[in-house]
């Protein structure tokens, strides 16, 4: 069953997620190396999320790191990641006793306050899923539950429970885009670094050892993250919703300051709704105007207003 989104209900939908397999002897030493956070300090069956960056601190990747067994990992990035972090772990592998390989693993998101008692429990069966993790999506909290893909949708539906409401793709992107979590592909791009779209305290330790792009994360903690441009949360006014590509503006209209990243409409009231890259010279909270051109050719101008990303917990 597909419904629109409505933030109190309970709801699943299968998501596209690159998953990676990280193994052998070194496997806690050479992720600790590369990864931004401590993943030496992980539990077996524990996660965290971290960053692959490149050595001048650009995000390769965005990751969720989880310890299966003491020598084993699984990696889960957004679809179209995990080819570019697999390269990114294999670059800097050299003669490391690790192995790497791709999984063919599902993922069913399973958002509301009841993601734990509908979602089937992981029991290490072949047909149900491996892993199920907390997620903390503010006002969409769940779980992800991943493992070896079945086919289909309809054989993933076994992972919950019957009844369980499925969201469809507009419901899935417009919670996202009300937690602001940022996407590869939409905020997040070769040239992104994390404090630009919120990711740094919830990715980055700065108690471990070094790894690889350490050097500009922690420059810019040094300075107070004050990067030229920064992910925030767009309310607009009216019932249009901007296209990702629309231009963000000072509320006089004098400066270009920023670009809508994602769009959608909110969950229950079904407003518009956005992510956008913006620039510092517009405070938080603040006015904006929106605009793009229309496909029947005339300038579309909004009033909107950017907001800090909600706190992730």
């Amino acid at each position: 069953m597909t419904v629109p989104s409505v933030p109190s209900s309970t709801w699943w939908r299968r998501i596209e997620r690159d998953v990676l397999s990280v193994s052998g002897p070194d496997a806690v030493s050479y992720l600790q190396g590369q990864c931004s956070q401590d993943v030496a300090a992980l539990e077996v069956g524990a996660s965290t999320e971290a960053l692959l960056l490149s050595p001048q601190g650009k995000i390769e990747a965005w990751v969720r790191c989880t310890r299966i067994d003491p020598e084993g990992f699984v990696l889960d990035t957004d679809a179209g990641s995990g080819a570019g972090a697999l390269a990114r772990l294999e670059r800097f592998r050299l003669r490391t006793k690790v192995v790497l390989e791709p999984l063919d693993w599902a993922c069913v998101a399973v958002r509301g306050p009841d993601a734990t008692a509908v979602a089937q429990a992981p029991d290490g069966s072949t047909e149900g899923p491996s892993l199920m993790l907390a997620v903390a999506w503010p006002g969409y909290e769940g779980v992800d539950l991943l493992g070896p893909a079945p086919h289909g949708d309809a054989a993933c539906a076994g992972w919950v429970t019957s009844d369980l409401l499925r969201a469809d793709l507009a419901t899935w992107d417009a919670a996202r885009i009300e937690a602001g979590i940022p996407m590869a592909g939409k905020e997040i791009t070769e040239a992104t670094i994390a404090a630009e779209v919120g990711l740094v305290e919830r990715t980055v330790s700065f108690t471990k050892g070094c790894y690889t792009g350490q050097e500009l994360v922690a420059r810019l903690d040094a300075r107070g993250s004050n990067v030229a441009r920064r992910l925030c949360s767009l309310v607009l006014a009216g019932d249009e919703v901007p296209p990702p590509g629309a231009e963000v503006w000072t509320a006089d209209g004098s400066h270009e300051s920023g670009m809508v990243t994602s769009s959608g409409r909110t969950g229950g009231t079904g407003l518009p709704v956005a992510l956008a890259l913006v620039h510092r010279r517009i405070e938080l909270p603040g006015s904006v105007l929106v605009r793009w051109e229309a496909s029947d050719g005339p300038t579309h101008e909004v009033v909107g207003e950017v907001r800090p990303l909600p706190a992730q917990g």
